[in-house]
């Protein structure tokens, strides 16, 4: 049973994927039956009656009819589950708990239909479709909610991250780690904890989750011909995020605007936003069980591809592709949405398209069979039109080099255009004094800039 302490805490946590609060009793019992039906289905939950959406406890009146009429609504739950439901008083009102396990006869049903959590919210599975392939794969644990048995919480957890993460959601610095890491359900009954814990706060996931990485490729041209960059970033998901936004910043034309004598603002020759929702889409939602494939972002002279392994989930149709969601990893999605990393559900895709759209660049290209990605298409480059003829073909390499890596050395580029780093040097001051090429910062820290 939970006490006043442990209630006061969830209260501080809010609502996610494991917590639901409910003011009062709904109208309709039934809401809280799918609620449960849902917890049952995913790894439990609790549900706290008199906790408003503000996280404020307000109590509740629970006599014995209003009892009774939660108990039969909860038994119309098909197989059979066993919910505690009791009341704990909480700074002198009353609290009512229904503490759900994560259910040993999956999938639970209520009136024939099957309930799904999603981040803080509870979706219902009503087609013909969804519902067989729903019982085909009812079997299947979530990867996220599987045990890691070599992780030790107490040594390869990155506390860093883990701070971090409370800030960004807002927890009270009241609350204890340990207390956090219970609320969040991160720990198994067996003591053991779950995957998606690992790869959310651990410090190195990739040495217990293979391929738990995002590789970073940038190619000189079009082709995958020429490979002039190529980075691995590990470490927890938030980290992999960051440090791939910093690499594709490095890659892509970026200008400055400064409005009304305000800050200057990045504009990205994409919408950075875009490649937000489509780096975070595929740290969520990637198959963590092929252990052949990894996260992948390729920048071509025309476009950039992010790929990750698992293509469109079976309960998503093709046609419902883009305004509905379900989650291969509910509870990594969950962590996402709690420092707002994730919005409204289903609504990534409908971003990116209207990013791309308002900057008036191409619709971008989903591929969904086998391994999901997501095109994005640069715009058309200039780089030495105005010298036509007289651009050598070395200088429209290093031209090219730059454009896909602004803070490429001359070592660097002497080495993938196997040529002297004089010759590098006496190309670079010919398109200097050509006006086509500028230096911005010394020779540590500072940066090419191509000018059109």
């Amino acid at each position: 049973m939970l006490t006043e302490n442990d209630i006061k805490a969830l209260a501080l946590s809010g609502e996610g994927y494991n917590v639901e609060f409910k003011v009062r009793i709904p109208s309709k019992p039934r809401e809280l039956a799918e609620e449960v039906c849902a917890f049952a289905k995913a790894a439990g939950g609790v549900l706290l009656l008199g906790v408003d959406d503000q996280n404020q406890i307000q109590g509740i009146s629970l006599d014995n009819t209003r009892k009774s009429v939660v108990q039969q609504s909860l038994h119309e739950i098909m197989p059979h589950l066993y919910c505690p439901f009791y009341s704990v008083s909480v700074e002198g009102k009353e609290i009512g708990v229904i503490e759900v396990p994560s259910g040993l006869q999956k999938p639970y049903t209520l009136s024939g239909a099957i309930f799904v959590r999603q981040g803080p919210n509870t979706q219902k599975i009503i087609s013909v479709e969804q519902m067989r392939d729903f019982f085909q794969q009812s079997d299947r644990i979530y990867f996220d909610e599987g045990a890691c048995p070599a992780f030790n919480m107490k040594t390869d957890l990155d506390i860093q991250t883990f701070e971090e993460f409370r800030l960004a959601a807002s927890l009270s610095a009241a609350i204890s780690r340990d207390q956090i890491i219970n609320n969040l359900r991160l720990i198994l009954a067996s003591g053991q904890v779950k995957n998606g814990a690992v790869l959310f706060f651990g410090k190195q996931p990739e040495q217990f989750i293979e391929k738990a990485v995002i590789r970073c490729v940038a190619f000189e041209e079009n082709t995958k011909a020429q490979i002039i960059d190529d980075k691995f970033f590990g470490g927890p998901l938030m980290q992999q995020y960051r440090q791939t936004m910093t690499w594709l910043k490095g890659k892509l034309d970026i200008r400055y605007e400064i409005k009304g004598g305000g800050p200057r603002q990045e504009k990205w020759e994409i919408p950075e936003v875009a490649f937000k929702e489509a780096i975070i889409n595929a740290l969520a939602h990637r198959d963590y069980y092929d252990k052949g494939g990894r996260i992948v972002v390729e920048v071509f002279a025309d476009r950039v591809e992010i790929t990750n392994p698992g293509g469109l989930v079976s309960a998503i149709k093709p046609i419902e592709f883009g305004f509905k969601s379900h989650s291969r990893n509910p509870l990594i999605f969950g962590l996402f949405e709690r420092i707002d990393m994730v919005e409204q559900v289903g609504s990534g895709i409908a971003r990116i398209r209207q990013e791309l759209e308002g900057e008036g660049l191409p619709a971008p290209e989903f591929k969904t069979e086998g391994l999901f990605t997501v095109i994005f298409h640069r715009k058309k480059r200039k780089l030495g039109e105005k010298l036509g003829e007289k651009l050598g073909d070395n200088q429209r390499r290093i031209l090219s080099l730059i454009g896909a890596d602004r803070t490429v050395t001359i070592a660097e580029m002497a080495i993938a255009l196997q040529i002297s780093t004089t010759s590098v040097e006496n190309n670079i001051r010919k398109l200097k004094e050509a006006g086509f090429l500028q230096r911005k910062g010394g020779a540590k820290g500072g940066q090419w800039e191509v000018m059109e």
